[in-house]
């Protein structure tokens, strides 16, 4: 069945997954994001993708179905052990320093898009190797905006193809052959908690924000911008001392956003945030 699609109705639908989603697909990359949508449009029986657009920006019913769309979209594409500069980081120089100072509270540590769960297990990983799960308490929270890829998290089973950057040794003492797949050590899999977050939903944001450590990688890469500027804000007004926020290698914020200043801990480089004691102030305009 051949979608038909109104004059600017390919872009109506783009700006509105955008808002919602922040996931932005420019000229390039749009007929993708159509491609990937045209069963969901399909099913429905409309014949135009400006009927979607209507459902979706209109319809009482739309939240059932942007589950759908953000499930559809999203990239989950993960692995465990990667970039582990910034982990090694985390774990041998930011825990202890933070752990010198701390009063009795728990350190939080919040993936901010987990996707199917690798990276917060593999800084559960680290951090159990260097033995700080029994020096301090410790939460690790996970979020993601897709519930297909916490559903997948929270199960705690592994296909090969995430193992292709972890030491053999580590997968034997952390996993389980289970047919064809790996499934996690279930006491090291209750070290995460678990929870669906909309990183362009400020609300949702601030529940998980108030930490000292948001890991925040390989997802700006697929953000306007203007989204990233709006995302970084938030986490910038939430975060706390120390406040460093990590992102993707391929990512950068500069010339985005001056929340946070680019500074090297070890042998990685990440971002802490910028004038502690007060809130910065930039405009779109001067970041242009």
């Amino acid at each position: 069945m051949e979608l038909l699609i109104p004059r600017g109705a390919d872009i109506l639908l783009r700006d509105l997954v955008q808002e919602r989603t922040g996931i932005f697909h420019d000229q390039d990359k749009l007929p993708l994001m159509l491609e990937k949508l045209s069963p969901l449009v399909i099913e429905h029986g409309f014949h135009s993708f400006l009927d979607y657009y209507y459902l979706l920006k209109y319809d009482e019913h739309a939240a059932d179905e942007w589950r759908l769309v953000i499930d559809t979209i999203s990239v989950q594409e993960t692995f465990f052990w990667r970039e582990m500069d910034q982990i090694r980081a985390l774990v041998d120089i930011l825990v202890p320093n933070w752990a010198a100072r701390q009063n009795g509270e728990p350190l939080r540590i919040w993936s901010a898009a987990c996707a199917t769960g690798e990276e917060p297990l593999t800084i559960a990983m680290a951090l159990t190797e260097a033995g700080w799960f029994k020096r301090i308490p410790i939460e690790i929270h996970a979020t993601d905006v897709s519930c297909a890829a916490l559903t997948k998290a929270r199960e705690g089973l592994f296909r090969d193809r995430a193992f292709r950057n972890l030491p053999p040794a580590m997968r034997d003492r952390y996993f389980t052959r289970e047919r064809d797949a790996w499934r996690i050590d279930p006491d090291l899999h209750a070290r995460v908690k678990w929870d669906q977050a909309n990183l362009v939903n400020r609300e949702e944001v601030a529940r998980f924000a108030a930490a000292p450590f948001i890991i925040c990688r390989n997802v700006f890469i697929y953000f306007s911008n203007q989204m990233i500027r709006r995302v970084v804000r938030t986490f910038a007004d939430y975060i706390k001392e120390p406040a460093y926020l990590f992102v993707g290698i391929s990512e950068s914020l500069i010339k985005v956003s001056n929340d946070f200043e680019l500074t090297d801990v070890g042998s990685a480089f990440v971002y802490q945030r910028a004038n502690l004691s007060g809130t910065s102030e930039v405009s779109s305009k001067e970041l242009a």
